[in-house]
């Protein structure tokens, strides 16, 4: 029996067309001045613009924010903790990714509670209450809309911290599905193996209770049947409805459980080499799944219930359920044409005991089902340099 301590602070809404409701259920908060974080990407796709049309239709202030980059730096949150010490806001508005997602919690950390970023990486480092947030997620992977995490690296040591406090989770997310049809293929496909980690990771983690697996396990279902489909159709609206679900129910997973090992080995390439979290996250997690189910019989056995939901089998040896999980998520990054090995990223192999070594360092690794040694991860490594077998 696993004790559990659940509680969703979050509002999720969603639906096809609910982003015109921003407006209002934002005023329902009882605030009048918002500063929206966007990024350049999400400002051209118009996305900002109709949001702050709509909370200045509610009668809010609006100011907006658009500095945000992939993968965001300390530097980008301290530009925007100026500009809400210019506009002092009463609220935040993420509209985009999980980037600004994060970046929105940075900015509120340090307007609210002031200090560093530095200072707020680990668990309930916030000195005091932080603004509500909105989220408007036009992505779908990250799930940070869910989420109380903010990841921000360190832009001196390119260092990936995460910094959590329950009372940095939005206050209300609102999922549109039709926001997400403006994604790039290339984007689409990156966030939605992100999302399949975190189904995975969180379903076999230390920290997973019955609260984390249930969202897990529903979300392997939307994802698994509804990010081929969206690959295959970008237009396909139904299927964009589940994978948006899936990464949001992911995210709840992550909330309440933890991540793994193929999050520890992916931080380390987007440092060193500045490879795509969800590039480096796809590379490596067929070879942790087949690292974890080789050596404990609890995450084979949930490996082996994730692919009957993609290839329903009486599997004689449940180890063939696992070979059929891996072959699905090599299969899934080839399908949207990305790398499927190291080499192929440009990594040099005489890097990888570096990379091992910071591997070991990274936080999500300690909550992974089996005990990773540095050892472990160059081994891991150097498997998916070429995409050999373990």
């Amino acid at each position: 029996m696993t004790p559990f301590d659940f509680c969703c602070p979050t509002r999720i809404v969603f639906g096809p067309g609910r982003v015109a409701e921003t407006g209002a259920l934002t005023a329902s908060l009882a605030v009048r001045r918002a500063l929206v974080v966007s990024d350049p990407g999400i400002v051209r796709a118009g996305h900002t613009g109709r949001c702050v049309a709509l909370l200045q239709a509610a009668g809010l202030e609006a100011h907006v924010f658009d500095a945000v980059q992939e993968n965001p730096t300390t530097l980008e949150v301290e530009a925007g903790v100026r500009v809400a010490r210019d506009f002092t806001p009463d609220v935040l508005l993420a509209v985009g990714g999980g980037s600004s997602m994060d970046c929105c919690k940075g900015i509120n950390f340090l307007y609210s509670c002031g200090g560093q970023m530095q200072d707020y990486w680990g668990v309930g480092k916030a000195t005091g209450p932080l603004l509500p947030m909105v989220a408007v997620p036009t992505t779908a992977g990250t799930g940070s809309e869910a989420q109380s995490f903010a990841l921000i690296s360190d832009a001196t040591t390119h260092a990936k911290m995460a910094c959590g406090d329950k009372r940095a989770a939005f206050r209300l997310a609102i999922l549109d599905p039709e926001l997400t049809l403006t994604q790039p293929p290339r984007v689409t496909a990156l966030t939605g193996i992100d999302a399949v980690a975190h189904t995975i990771e969180t379903l076999v983690c230390k920290k997973r209770n019955q609260i984390s697996m249930a969202f897990s396990r529903e979300a392997w279902r939307l994802l698994s049947q509804g990010l081929p489909r969206v690959l295959d159709d970008p237009t396909d609206l139904i299927a964009r409805a589940w994978v948006q679900q899936g990464a949001c129910l992911a995210g709840l997973a992550i909330e309440n459980s933890m991540l793994g090992a193929a999050h520890a080995l992916a931080n380390p390439l987007t440092a060193t080499y500045g490879v795509v979290h969800g590039e480096a996250v796809g590379v490596m997690l067929p070879h942790v799944v087949a690292h974890n189910a080789s050596r404990s019989r609890g995450a084979q056995r949930a490996y082996e219930e994730l692919s009957q939901e993609i290839l329903p089998t009486d599997w004689a040896d449940p180890a063939a359920g696992c070979l059929e999980l891996e072959r699905f998520l090599s299969d899934l990054a080839r399908k949207a044409n990305l790398a499927s090995t190291l080499e192929a990223l440009g990594v040099e192999r005489d890097r990888l005991p570096a990379l091992a070594a910071d591997a070991a360092r990274q936080w999500t690794g300690s909550f992974n089902p089996v005990e990773m040694s540095e050892d472990d991860y160059l081994r891991i490594y150097q498997a998916a340099y070429a995409g050999d077998a373990l």
